[in-house]
């Protein structure tokens, strides 16, 4: 028997045939679903639900009552809301099966979706972007864009550490906890390597 690299609460539901990486944290009632890999140190909170083949990548951290359907992939260091909810399928309907028809949402490193935020499926969701709390996402989020409301729209740009971002005349703008420097070229942020 090998053993579990891993932490899973005893009413947690994992599935054969799954992947699960050393230091993975898998709480109250959550399932992991079969073909789904989850990379090391996650943690997946209450009553979260991975589906099969979803990607997870290193320490991507999921709050309670999330939804993780087929066709999703989230990079390393994503933060997923708690509630916050994923679609797979644009025309849903009861009695028609359109399992062939799942779509890809791509969470890219270090994005954070908010409490209660929608993504519509077929989206993209930009590195280090910041999607409000509540927000609808209808289209792809650039790279450390900042968007809000329903549907999303977006407000601005924050740095790596989720600070906004005040761009001066010359596209230039300092992250307040790390000094860190930002260009915004062509509504395209970038950290420089000044």
């Amino acid at each position: 028997m090998i053993a579990q690299n891993y932490f899973s609460h005893p009413t947690a539901v994992i599935d054969e045939g799954c992947e699960i990486a050393e230091d993975v944290k898998i709480w109250h009632f959550s399932h992991i679903m079969p073909h789904c890999k989850i990379g090391s140190r996650c943690n997946i909170g209450q009553n979260v639900v991975i589906s099969p083949y979803v990607v997870l990548g290193t320490n991507v951290k999921i709050q309670n009552n999330v939804s993780v359907y087929t066709g999703v992939i989230c990079e390393d260091d994503v933060f997923l809301g708690p509630s916050m909810v994923f679609t797979n399928i644009i025309n849903p309907r009861s009695a028609i099966n359109r399992k062939s028809e799942y779509q890809c949402t791509h969470v890219r490193k270090g994005a954070s979706i908010g409490a209660n935020a929608t993504i519509i499926c077929g989206n993209e969701i930009g590195k280090y972007a910041m999607v409000g709390a509540g927000a609808v996402i209808t289209k792809p989020v650039p790279d450390y864009a900042l968007v809000i409301g329903n549907p999303a729209r977006q407000t601005g740009w924050v740095s790596e550490y989720g600070h906004k971002l005040n761009f001066g005349n010359d596209g230039i703008a300092t992250c307040p906890e790390t000094g860190e420097v930002y260009t915004l070229t062509h509504n395209k942020v970038e950290k420089s390597d000044i």
